[in-house]
């Protein structure tokens, strides 16, 4: 694309890789990929809530999404003020997440593309949470921890790619807060994870013994969730903590947060010493967690220093990001021909070639 013939851009991004629904409006303006300025129009997002004690299940989820697709988006259109000849591109999360939920949203934007003649842009969800962190904190170089309910990894960036410096080796550390939920029967609304970490702030009396899994710079939570399990079962059973004294939920929420987040300042920490980085960028739903930043923080302010962090607009899955990151690809010429506009749920960070910066 020639920015200096098309000066102002405008995508409308689709995002459903999981419970959220959600369609952005970003608009980039100038005539250069280094000096461009981005300015959300709107960010419409709409979340499938499932009861308490219960997990969301790709059948229902991509219901929620098909029944919700035509609303948020004609939301999204009105809030932005915008005319459907303006937009430049349609941009669809291609993946990783849940096949069901992914594969409703990309119908959806494959119908909006033929239905408006627009150039299509398949994005990974990944890349989204990070471009759309470095646009809203102005974060440079940072190690970037990414933490949500599908994914948990410590990404650098070095050659056109973002590298897997750390990740998960089995569930993500949002997938064991939202089990965890469950397992205390806990409220799904707002969030399962937020109402932890809520629950969490009322404990602190006594930090229960969990595993601590940190295998080089990986990580594991399935054992820590397998032994909070207990703990919570040895709680509704009567039993006594370390100290001999009764235990709350509010103390098992808080020793599982310490713990996991422990792990978590601990690769990040590497990351930063190995490519000599004094910036920590924190994306995905779980980085909404003022625990966790708070941690990292004072990890960051050790070594000379800063975390950056947005709130939950940008942090929790939404289509400004996909709209944003589908954008930055579209204005080096990238396109995704219709025939080739699947999606998967195995899509890695390190497989996108990243044009747009040096």
């Amino acid at each position: 694309m020639d920015l200096n013939k098309k000066r102002r851009r405008i995508a409308l991004g689709c995002e459903g890789s999981a419970n959220k629904l959600g369609i952005g409006i970003i608009l980039h303006e100038g005539t250069s990929l280094e000096t461009s300025t981005s300015t959300v129009l709107s960010n419409i997002r709409h979340t499938f809530v499932s009861p308490p004690g219960t997990g969301f299940l790709p059948k229902d989820t991509a219901r929620h999404h098909r029944s919700f697709f035509v609303r948020v988006a004609l939301q999204a259109l009105s809030a932005a003020n915008i005319t459907i000849p303006e937009i430049d591109c349609i941009c669809y999360t291609k993946g990783p997440g849940m096949g069901a939920p992914l594969t409703s949203v990309a119908i959806a934007a494959r119908t909006l593309s033929l239905l408006w003649n627009k150039p299509l842009v398949g994005v990974n969800h990944c890349v989204g949470h990070i471009e759309m962190g470095r646009a809203i904190t102005g974060a440079s170089h940072p190690v970037v921890l990414y933490v949500s309910g599908g994914n948990t990894q410590v990404i650098a960036y070095a050659e056109q790619r973002y590298r897997i410096f750390g990740e998960a080796l089995d569930i993500a550390v949002g997938n064991c807060l939202d089990r965890f939920a469950r397992t205390l029967e806990i409220s799904n609304d707002p969030a399962p994870g937020y109402n932890i970490e809520q629950l969490a702030k009322q404990g602190g009396r006594v930090l229960l013994d969990l595993p601590y899994a940190v295998k080089g710079m990986d990580c594991s939570f399935s054992g820590i969730l397998t032994r909070a399990d207990e703990l919570a079962a040895h709680m509704k059973n009567g039993g006594k903590g370390p100290d001999g004294e009764p235990f709350t939920p509010a103390d098992l929420c808080f020793s599982l947060q310490e713990t996991i987040f422990a792990m978590l300042v601990e690769i990040t920490e590497r990351a930063m010493a190995h490519v000599g980085s004094s910036q920590v960028l924190i994306v995905g739903g779980v980085g909404c967690n003022e625990r966790l930043q708070e941690m990292m923080g004072a990890m960051a302010a050790e070594r000379g220093g800063s975390v950056y962090a947005t709130d939950e607009r940008f942090c929790i899955d939404n289509g400004i990001m996909i709209a944003h990151a589908g954008l930055l690809a579209f204005e080096t010429g990238f396109k995704t021909p219709i025939e080739e506009s699947t999606c998967t749920q195995r899509f890695r960070t390190d497989e996108v070639l990243v044009k747009w910066r040096k």
